[in-house]
């Protein structure tokens, strides 16, 4: 590499990297994250407050590069024990390796934990794009080699990272979610105007129904959240979670060190009745994205759940000029409620040959059958036809 002298390391605690180091190579715009998933902040939350680590399936090993002494790329890559939390999920593949007797666990993943959202995840220092993901992905690679791991998995990466990492000849994944977009809607309604009669109808009455409750919805984000907010929002997640995961992926410090590091990266949208809350959704703000995250509710309203989740997020990505809204994992109910299916990326490595191959058949099926449902359901999303924009 033009004769500079690399050096690959892999740390167990995000803490033995700055801060300032760190999110030099996390993608900034403007001063504020791309994505805040990769930032040092939020992945210093996730293991100060255990919600990684010991005996949760996901331990630090995350990768640093240095050329001449400079930290020109890092990573956030963890060893994994099982295959929970990931959303791109291989449990199939970790089946069918262990019944043919080898081990497929530990496993490398260069990943956000718990986070089904779409960002970089090999971080270069700007300058150093093309040396530093080639000596991350090379690094992750021997150090699955060298300990005699099966796989090294890359989840959620962007569209580019996985075109330059199949052409090193890793295998190449595509899935699917849904993602809204903003064509430079002014307001909501100008969003409306776009969509069929028959779907514009729909939400409005969804809103109606929805905004009807009985209570206040309040969007709040920086010095608005307060710790009694986190408090409802807890008892929200907790009880998702235990309908969901069977158990909570998230530890409750994980959103006291959100409260102190990331309020402002923070979209809490709160329903309250009668002095209590009783819905809530939260959301990560980027520079150019809303990332949906969690919801969760103590009472049952009609259409609650559609206008704190997704109808309030694209209101607050119009006002705020954002040009997506990401949605999270699954749910074909978002369709109708504007959210269009995309692709989503992720790069595998698998050591043993034979079993490399076996998957590499797998995932070309799989990629055109993803492209096949999300052609067919484009087709049936909420958006004008052309005869319709014809007759206006």
């Amino acid at each position: 590499m033009d004769g500079s002298q690399i050096e690959i390391q892999a740390i167990g605690d995000i803490n033995a990297i700055s801060p300032e180091e760190w999110d030099a190579c996390a993608a900034y715009s403007d001063g504020k994250a791309l994505d805040p998933f990769t930032t040092h902040r939020f992945l210093k939350a996730l293991e100060d407050s255990q919600s990684v680590g010991s005996g949760t399936g996901w331990t630090p090993h995350h990768l640093i590069v240095r050329q001449d002494g400079k930290i020109i790329a890092v990573a956030p890559m963890y060893a994994k024990t099982n295959s929970q939390g990931e959303y791109i999920f291989d449990h199939g593949w970790a089946d069918a390796y262990e019944r043919a007797g080898g081990n497929y666990y530990p496993k490398l993943q260069i990943a956000v934990p718990f986070t089904p959202a779409t960002g970089a995840r090999f971080l270069t220092h700007r300058g150093y794009e093309d040396v530093g993901q080639s000596a991350l992905l090379q690094g992750a690679i021997q150090l699955a080699v060298n300990n005699n791991l099966s796989s090294l998995h890359t989840t959620f990466c962007t569209e580019a990272e996985a075109i330059a990492g199949k052409e090193l000849g890793l295998l190449h994944r595509t899935t699917q979610q849904y993602h809204w977009h903003n064509n430079g809607y002014a307001t909501f309604d100008t969003f409306l105007d776009a969509l069929s009669a028959r779907k514009r109808k729909a939400i409005r009455k969804e809103r109606r129904i929805a905004q009807a409750f009985g209570g206040t919805i309040h969007t709040l984000t920086g010095d608005q959240i307060r710790p009694e907010n986190w408090d409802a929002f807890w008892g929200f997640y907790t009880d998702t979670g235990a309908r969901k995961w069977g158990r909570p992926y998230l530890t409750r410090a994980f959103f006291e060190c959100i409260q102190t590091t990331m309020r402002d990266d923070t979209l809490l949208v709160l329903a309250e009745r009668d002095g209590v809350f009783v819905a809530g959704a939260m959301n990560m703000i980027g520079a150019r994205s809303l990332y949906g995250r969690y919801w969760g509710c103590v009472e049952d309203h009609p259409c609650l759940h559609f206008e704190l989740c997704y109808y309030q997020a694209i209101d607050y990505a119009i006002a705020h000029g954002l040009s997506t809204v990401e949605a999270g994992a699954q749910g074909d109910h978002k369709l109708a409620r504007g959210y269009l299916p995309v692709e989503t990326h992720s790069l595998h490595w698998i050591q043993d040959a034979g079993f490399r191959e076996a998957v590499e058949r797998f995932l070309v099926e799989e990629g055109r059958a993803v492209g096949r449902e999300i052609e067919v359901l484009t087709s049936y999303g909420p958006f004008k036809s052309k005869s319709e924009k014809d007759i206006e």
